[in-house]
Formats: C-alpha cells, structure tokens, sequence
C-alpha cells in the first residue's frame, strides 16, 4: 500500500486545512477550553496565571489560533477541573503541531522500535538542535509567521524523546557529509549542531554514519527517506520531497528502500569514523 500526500499536504481523501490553527480541531478545542473555563468562573487572566501563561495566549488558544502543548492540556484540564474532557484531544492537538503532509508519519515514528534515516539537504529533524530547526524554519518560503515558527520548533524538539524512550528503540542516520559543511544558521548555530551530533552520535542506541562527499559509488541519489518498524512488527517508509511525500507500506516498495539503505551503510564511513569526522569539522568551524 502507498499513501500519497498531495502537494497541500495532507492524503487525497483529507483536507489538510481541517487540522491547522484557525479551524477544524484546533479551533474545536479553543472553544471547549473556553467553554470549561467559563463554567468554571475562571478569567483567561487567573487562568494564565494558574498555569505560567499570559492571559493573551490562553486569548490564542480559545480562538484557535495557537496550538497549546501537551503539558499545559493536562494542566488545564485539571485546574478547570474538566474531569478529563480536555485530554482526550491531546493526540489530536499533538498531531495539529506537525505541517499535515508529515502527520501520518509522526504517527509511526512516535511507535517506533526502529528508525533509520537517510538525511541530504539538511541535519535531519530527530538530531536538529532548538537553533538549527528554527533557522530552517525562518528560512522556508513562503515565510511562516512567526508563531507557526515556534509552533515547529516546539514540536520538532518534542520528537527527539524518542532517543530516551523505553524501551530504547534502535536509531540509525546516514548523513551526507555536505551537510554538516553549510552553515546554516551561521557558524555559531552550526557550531552548536555539530556539538549536538557528537552527544547523540554517543547514545547506545544511536549510530550516526557520514557518506563522504569524495565517495565515487553512491546508491542513494534518488533522494532522502526515512525507514521504520513499528512495536506490532508493521515497516514503513516514508519519503518527502518539497511539500509533497509519500508513506510507502507495501512490503516490496519497503523492501527496495531497505536495500538502499543496506548499501548506504556500507558506502559511507563508520560509526567511529563518522563522529571523528564531525571532531575534525567542529575544530574547523
């Protein structure tokens, strides 16, 4: 089976605008939050201040037009005393967090027992410290406000528990070797990416590997993927280009991918080799 994600994001038989802020379930959620909160005679001031926010961002998330965090669901939920009604849209407005085209996939990486990735253009989002992801996401066009910027931000640094998870799901990356020489963000930014690289690269459950620019066979120049194996035994891959991706789950589009990624290991350096090459380019930088 292959899922197609159109180019405004989202698959064929969903509107992807029905998950964004300003309508369908992050507007649906602003209003029950206000509902409970009136019901409980609660201003947005004292609620803010219950909960560590400004009464113009609890003013946001009632209107729909930001997308609140797992934690302050939870929180509200139980000062309000929602008795539960808030949490059961916490999935939900998780997946809200994410741009459409990419939310079919969070939901196999957030169950995943295996991860590999093959990264071309960019550090991939799972290694991408607060810094990095929020000079990619300022330099997209067109231009997201500033908000949705945070919005991201705040989801892609969410991602990376996984690294921590019980159990410890095994994470691969190949990462072409021109990546980690663009600077992007500036060589501070990038200073403090290569740092990242090197505490992760370490995990016990991590492998990160570098294909070398210099390297004259090279089987992945179809383009960057992500492969995962979920709890339930299920292998998926997913593959984005632009603002269009596609979530492959039948076993021999899978399988093609997986043999890719097979001799991609093998063609670039090892574990060790490919985190002393990131020393060597952090003393660089």
């Amino acid at each position: 089976m292959e899922q197609d994600v159109g180019p405004e994001g989202g698959s064929e038989d969903q509107r992807p605008e029905d998950d964004d802020p300003g309508s369908g379930i992050v507007t649906a959620f602003g209003q029950l939050l206000k509902l409970v909160r009136v019901a409980a005679g609660m201003e947005r001031a004292e609620l803010g201040a219950r909960l560590g926010y400004s009464a113009s961002t609890i003013a946001s998330y009632e209107q729909g037009r930001r997308i609140p965090q797992p934690d302050f669901i939870d929180r509200a939920d139980e000062v309000l005393g929602a008795g539960g009604v808030l949490k059961t849209l916490k999935e939900e407005m998780a997946r809200a967090q994410y741009p459409a085209f990419f939310r079919d996939a969070a939901g196999f990486e957030a169950k995943a027992v295996e991860l590999h990735v093959f990264a071309t253009l960019a550090v991939p989002g799972l290694l991408q410290t607060e810094e990095y992801a929020r000079s990619v996401f300022a330099m997209r066009r067109p231009l997201l406000d500033d908000e949705t910027v945070e919005q991201r931000v705040a989801a892609r640094v969410a991602r990376q528990k996984i690294f921590s998870r019980r159990p410890l799901p095994t994470i691969g990356f190949v990462i072409e070797e021109s990546v980690l020489r663009r600077p992007l963000g500036g060589r501070q930014v990038m200073r403090g990416q290569l740092e990242h690289l090197l505490l992760q690269g370490h995990r016990r459950n991590v492998e990160i590997q570098l294909m070398p620019t210099e390297r004259e066979e090279h089987c992945g120049l179809a383009g960057p993927f992500t492969l995962m194996e979920t709890r339930d035994g299920r292998r998926v891959a997913y593959v984005e280009v632009q603002k269009e991706s596609r979530l492959y789950t039948e076993r021999v589009a899978v399988r093609e991918i997986e043999e890719q990624y097979g001799i991609l290991r093998a063609q670039a350096l090892t574990p060790r080799e490919s985190l002393a090459l990131v020393e060597k380019l952090l003393g660089e930088t």
